[in-house]
């Protein structure tokens, strides 16, 4: 995501529309990817990335910079699709919807590195799927997006014991799997 200026934040925040469609622009992609990686589902990540963006346009007023709008944009997302999560019947962790297929060109080298990325995206959904919402959220936010523990506990409002805590049982679930040898 590219850095959004406090100016602009500052202007969108005293309801200039123009200001409000840029930061969408530069953070929507940033939103729905990490949406898409809580909540494992498309349809689900666009109704999260509606709904941040909802909450971003009503609070910003609110932000007052003492973190990074990213991290705060963080907490709002990863919080706003565990809601969606715990809402959701039990089944959610055993579903896989792969809604955003591949466009492929006939050209087989394309095409393999389709399948492959494919075949990357089924493997990491199916890792992931064997953790709990809490634990995926830190997974995803520490691995997938980079952040370090104190960035993860601001963007989840929990202690960095428990940031530590839900990614040690996170990381001894998906070893515990892979020395039973099973594939995802």
């Amino acid at each position: 995501m590219q850095d959004i200026s406090k100016e602009l934040l500052t202007q969108a925040s005293t309801g200039d529309i123009q200001a409000f469609e840029e930061i969408y622009r530069l953070a929507s992609s940033f939103v729905y990817s990490v949406a898409l990686r809580v909540t494992r589902n498309a349809d689900e990540a666009k109704e999260v990335s509606q709904d941040v963006f909802i909450k971003i346009y009503n609070n910003l007023r609110s932000f007052r910079f003492r973190s990074s709008f990213k991290t705060w944009l963080y907490r709002i997302t990863t919080n706003t699709a565990l809601n969606v999560l715990k809402k959701s019947s039990k089944d959610i962790n055993r579903r896989v919807n792969y809604d955003v297929a591949l466009k492929a060109n006939d050209d087989s080298a394309t095409a393999t590195h389709a399948i492959e990325m494919d075949d990357n995206k089924k493997l990491l959904s199916s890792l992931l799927d064997m953790l709990n919402p809490d634990q995926r959220a830190c997974i995803v936010l520490r691995e997938i997006e980079g952040l370090n523990y104190r960035e993860i506990s601001k963007a989840l409002s929990i202690n960095i014991n428990t940031v530590r805590s839900r990614l040690k049982r996170a990381r001894e679930t998906l070893l515990a799997h892979g020395k039973r040898g099973d594939r995802p």
